[in-house]
């Protein structure tokens, strides 16, 4: 199956690694304008850069901006519009893991994690959604955790924040699907991305990333990490015609990791 997306517009939070970037160089080299947004600059000039070299005839916007700042949001949005019009395919990929036993858990830390995770997906849904249903077209995947359906002890507070993303996920399906705004969630396991390059540098081991990783890997039943490839592959499928009455899923793309389907 040959997936294309000429025409469309991507916006896509969290775009300048890992699994945001994968997504933008699949939706790129399907044929989607796309702009990403990200808070280093450098990574996101890389990332444009390396679209615009796969695919010169498309438009590529790289916005700095921190999205747990809903101004930042409104701001962004905006160059996005202005840039090259309505958004028709949004991706709400903005996030690390921050995960501690509850007592240690500050005031401060729910909010942060809920303004990171949440609330910018939210308004960003909110921004985007009435130009979706004016085309009566729309595609909204919304990147969350396995810890949303399944969380674990000391997983606070991001598993209560990807849970939240999860309800609403369901609840702006129900309300949107008549007016062709299809909305999905993933739900990560264990994929190699930036945030395990991160674990990995601070691992007091000595191992090599390679045997991190595949020690990492020996607790899924598929028997190793995903890759961000992998992830893209699922989310190009969800962004296109392709995944027509598919709307309110939250899928685990996770090995077999989790418990709960």
């Amino acid at each position: 199956m040959e997936i294309n997306l000429s025409g469309r517009r991507a916006l896509i939070t969290g775009g300048s690694r890992g699994l945001g970037r994968a997504m933008a160089e699949s939706f790129a080299e399907a044929g989607a304008d796309v702009a990403i947004i990200a808070r280093d600059t450098e990574a996101l000039e890389d990332t444009q850069l390396a679209l615009q070299e796969a695919r010169p005839s498309g438009k590529y916007l790289a916005i700095s901006a921190d999205v747990a700042d809903a101004n930042e949001v409104v701001r962004a949005h905006t160059e996005v519009t202005s840039f090259f019009g309505p958004v028709d395919i949004l991706v709400n990929n903005a996030g690390t893991s921050n995960a501690k036993p509850f007592l240690e858990v500050s005031s401060q830390d729910w909010l942060d994690d809920f303004n990171l995770k949440f609330f910018s997906a939210a308004y960003l849904c909110r921004l985007c959604i009435p130009d979706m249903r004016h085309q009566s077209w729309g595609r909204i995947i919304n990147t969350l955790n396995s810890a949303a359906k399944a969380p674990s002890a000391a997983s606070c507070p991001t598993s209560v924040a990807r849970a939240a993303g999860m309800a609403m996920t369901k609840a702006l399906a129900s309300e949107f699907a008549s007016d062709g705004v299809l909305v999905n969630a993933l739900n990560t396991g264990f994929l190699v991305s930036h945030q395990w390059v991160t674990r990995w540098e601070n691992d007091p081991s000595g191992r090599t990333f390679e045997e991190f990783i595949q020690e990492i890997g020996r607790r899924i039943p598929i028997g190793r990490m995903g890759d961000a490839q992998e992830f893209a592959n699922l989310a190009l499928f969800l962004a296109s015609d392709a995944a027509s009455y598919l709307t309110g899923a939250s899928i685990n793309i996770d090995g077999g990791l989790t418990p709960v389907v």
